[in-house]
């Protein structure tokens, strides 16, 4: 039997879930001999494979309409969908943005901040329109397991992962 496909990716948020991933330490050469990683926002190849991978991570929140886009697509090209971290299970962090208002939180962060000089909005095609409310991935796609965490422990992750590779859903 080949390994198992693993892709990974990240929406809106800050990466720390990934980083966490990698805080597996020395136990992801023993997954590595079990998973192939065929994307990952930190290596060259970003999207999942066409013909599907068997596991799909997405971290991060659904900010903008190119989050929904990737969740979308992971969910189309992976058998089994894992959110990760708080902003990819509720929005978390990102969805303090809520509470104000995407356009009151934008001219806050780029037109109004005491060090902002000549600021603009960005504004461009490849950013994706911002969502007028910050979700978890769940509201865009069937997830089939949360991770939670701010970020989660790498042990949670690697539990996961394994009990995947075992044939079992962890719980």
């Amino acid at each position: 039997m080949g390994k198992i496909k693993i892709a990974t990716d990240w929406l809106a948020g800050c990466a720390g879930c990934h980083m966490s991933l990698l805080d597996i330490d020395e136990r992801i050469v023993n997954l590595l001999e079990a998973v192939e990683f065929t994307s990952s926002p930190v290596t060259d190849l970003k999207h999942p494979p066409e013909e599907g991978v068997t596991i799909g991570i997405l971290e991060g929140a659904i900010s903008n309409t190119h989050n929904i886009e990737v969740a979308k697509q992971m969910r189309e090209r992976c058998q089994f969908l894992i959110a990760i971290g708080d902003c990819a299970t509720f929005g978390g962090i990102v969805a303090t943005r809520n509470l104000v208002g995407t356009q009151a939180a934008l001219r806050r962060a780029y037109l109004e901040t005491e060090t902002t000089v000549n600021g603009c909005i960005p504004d461009s095609p490849e950013l994706g329109a911002p969502l007028e409310m910050v979700t978890g991935v769940d509201k865009v796609v069937h997830v089939d397991l949360f991770i939670p965490g701010c970020p989660p422990s790498a042990d949670a992750l690697f539990y996961a992962l394994s009990e995947l590779l075992a044939g079992r859903v962890p719980v």
